[in-house]
């Protein structure tokens, strides 16, 4: 068995051996492609005669015409001077061409009388090759360019010569260059899949952000269109798998979550969360992590943070805290289930929330204090692990606390005091919840917040960067994806804000973790399970039933809305002394300025990025480029001159300075500078 081992390997490696022949679907599929051509091939042969024998007609009807004279004369100005002697040249080669259809049917008809009917067809077999070869649908062949009739939405999986032709159309190839065949156009699900490679230097990347100029080129709609870079040991920065589907892939009815037919979930497994345009299942990893959903309302934000909840509900041991500041019906039904649970969006709400966090911090610290008498065996490392979070002796279940409307004690008024330290409410959520969700998810602890108004004056941009995944649905401006989905997002091809507001569960997952679509893959559009009320509430009895079983029913759910033992002075000293998180002032900042710094995000930073082009801004920020300027200058920026790297090589440009855009941003938040105006000290 070795030798077939080594040969296996050989053949898997070979240069010499064709890409074709090392897989079993791709022979299945040249099979295919072969029983294709030839039952084709007739019908083929008849259409390049067919081509061949217009081509010979046009190349006859220039000669005879003395197309050439009569160009040559024209450009000199004297056609009227040659006008006798083309038409007598015309003339004479209307005479040769009589003459030759007499020699030849002379010719063929004596031959017939001789050999028989068989020369006639020898000599039109003849004669239908030649045609055939002078038709063939290739670039350069003489006298035509290839064109393929009809729509081109699906041509080019017959001919790969128009995706190579859309790839040029759209600028993500030159106009000579090419691309290389890895896998041939093939069904897949309800569309057709192809992959490529692009040509050297060329890259993925360029590829995905440019979707829809691509979707443009393949007259398809952009949801339609898939493109992933192929990632791992089969892949590199310019290999792209594109996906076709034959229709609208979010335009049939949703489906129901598969956890309506289990008795009961693994909250260490991702949950069923959605599938993609390709309708495969998409799940979402929980622990260790966190997740921040957002959209506009209307568009299944609550729908997609109940099917993380329901997973977790139908594991028994875990805990769960609600907190519903919409106060509606949608999270009513997870009191049965829920450690604490509460319904409202009063300022008392939010000190009760207070409250939870503070009891939630006390607890993490407390789980890590427990972890370091434990061994190596049952603790690793400095996480929880599943034999640990189901020890009821331990007391780590997994815990997940989900926020509904986040934004409501985020921007809570109510003043506070804490360790001799005056701030609102929200100010205080704010650093609780980034210290939860910097150091809980290694203890167990799984935040789950969900807003509809996903823009910076909401969340702060601490809190932001310490959310591991982000689920984006349909949102007012790339600006808002930004916030969710993370900075410069759009510009890698991911920007909610152009999903379609019939597509209602549709979003853009960036999950931090391992999803079915792949570890390497940044981001994916899924379309979320549908989970009504009904089903809802039929998730929660089952899930409570569980608990009751295992006797781990406990907190409102038990009854028992014993209030939380606090300590404020230790919570206090653990988050930093319960200073004010220092904000970041860009709701503060006026525009354009604001979208500037939004949109520049961590190139904002010293040593990251001296100079960025005015084209860029004007394009990435959609600005009418005169009054962005004056704007600009009013800041104190300046545009000036500089050197950059293009595919066409070094040019020079108008631009801004980044330490400029620093400065004046600095400026305004030591208010020299008020919108745009410049304060002068009385000093």
């Amino acid at each position: 068995m070795s030798w077939a081992r080594r040969f296996a390997g050989w053949w898997q490696r070979s240069p010499r051996v064709p890409v074709v022949l090392k897989s079993r679907q791709l022979v299945v599929q040249a099979i295919r492609d072969l029983v294709v051509a030839v039952l084709r091939s007739p019908f083929r042969f008849v259409g390049a005669v067919v081509r061949g024998l217009v081509v010979v007609v046009r190349w006859w009807r220039l000669w005879v015409r003395v197309a050439d004279y009569r160009a040559a004369a024209e450009q000199s100005e004297k056609l009227a001077d040659k006008f006798t002697d083309i038409r007598a040249l015309a003339l004479f080669r209307w005479r040769v061409t009589g003459a030759l259809v007499a020699v030849a049917g002379v010719v063929v008809a004596v031959l017939d009388l001789v050999y028989g009917h068989r020369v006639l067809w020898t000599g039109g077999g003849v004669v239908a090759v030649v045609l055939a070869v002078l038709g063939r649908r290739k670039d350069g062949s003489p006298g035509r360019t290839p064109v393929l009739a009809g729509p081109r939405t699906l041509t080019w999986t017959m001919d790969p010569q128009v995706l190579v032709d859309a790839f040029r159309d759209a600028k993500l190839i030159g106009k000579d260059e090419s691309l290389r065949l890895v896998e041939r156009a093939r069904r897949q699900g309800d569309g057709w899949a192809v992959t490529v490679d692009l040509p050297a230097t060329r890259k993925a990347a360029d590829v995905v952000k440019n979707r829809e100029a691509l979707a443009s080129a393949l007259a398809v709609d952009e949801v339609q269109l898939i493109v992933e870079r192929v990632r791992g040991n089969g892949g590199h920065a310019g290999r792209v798998a594109l996906w076709v589907a034959d229709e609208d892939p979010y335009g049939s009815p949703p489906l129901r979550t598969p956890l309506l037919g289990v008795e009961r979930w693994d909250a260490w497994r991702p949950v069923p969360f959605g599938r993609d345009a390709r309708q495969r299942r998409v799940d979402l990893p929980l622990v260790w992590t966190s997740l921040l959903v957002g959209a506009i309302p209307r568009q299944g934000k609550t729908f997609a943070a109940r099917l993380a909840a329901a997973g977790l509900i139908l594991d028994p041991y875990t805990r769960l805290y609600v907190a519903d500041f919409k106060a509606g019906k949608d999270w009513y039904a997870a009191g049965r289930v829920a450690h604490r649970f509460m319904a409202g969006d009063e300022p008392t709400h939010v000190l009760a929330l207070v409250d939870w966090l503070v009891e939630l911090v006390a607890e993490v610290q407390g789980r890590y204090r427990r972890m370091q008498d434990l061994d190596d065996e049952m603790c690793p490392e400095s996480k929880i692990t599943p034999a640990m979070s189901r020890d009821p002796s331990l007391d780590m279940p997994v815990t997940a606390i989900f926020i509904d409307e986040v934004q409501i004690p985020l921007e809570d008024r109510t003043p506070l005091e804490v360790q001799e330290k005056k701030l609102t409410a929200g100010e205080y959520v704010g650093e609780l919840l980034t210290w939860l969700a910097r150091k809980g998810p290694a203890a167990g602890i799984v935040l789950v917040l969900a807003t509809q108004r996903p823009d910076s004056k909401t969340i702060p941009s601490n809190l932001r960067a310490v959310l591991g995944s982000r689920f984006a649905l349909r949102v007012m401006d790339w600006r808002d994806s930004n916030i969710v989905l993370g900075e410069q997002m759009n510009t890698r091809g991911y920007d909610s804000s152009r999903l379609l507001a019939t597509h209602k569960g549709v979003g853009i997952l960036r999950p931090d973790g391992e999803t079915t679509a792949g570890a390497d893959v940044l981001a994916t559009t899924v379309r979320t399970y549908y989970m009504p009320n009904e089903d809802w509430r039929t998730i929660c009895a089952r899930g409570r039933a569980l608990r009751e079983a295992e006797g781990t029913l406990s907190g409102h759910a038990a009854g028992q809305d014993n209030r939380p033992i606090l300590d404020h002075a230790a919570v206090a000293r653990a988050i930093g002394g319960g200073t004010v998180v220092e904000q970041t002032g860009e709701s503060e900042l006026p525009e354009p300025l604001a979208s500037v710094v939004d949109y520049l995000g961590d190139d904002l930073q010293p040593g990251r990025r001296d100079f960025v082009p005015t084209a860029e801004l004007v394009a990435a920020l959609d600005v009418e480029p005169t009054a962005f300027g004056l704007r600009m200058g009013e800041f104190g920026c300046r545009p000036t001159r500089d050197r950059i790297t293009t595919d066409d090589g070094v040019r020079q440009v108008r631009g801004y300075l980044v330490a400029d855009i620093r400065a004046a941003l600095t400026a305004v938040r030591d208010g020299t500078i008020v919108d745009g105006e410049v304060i002068e000290d009385d000093d």
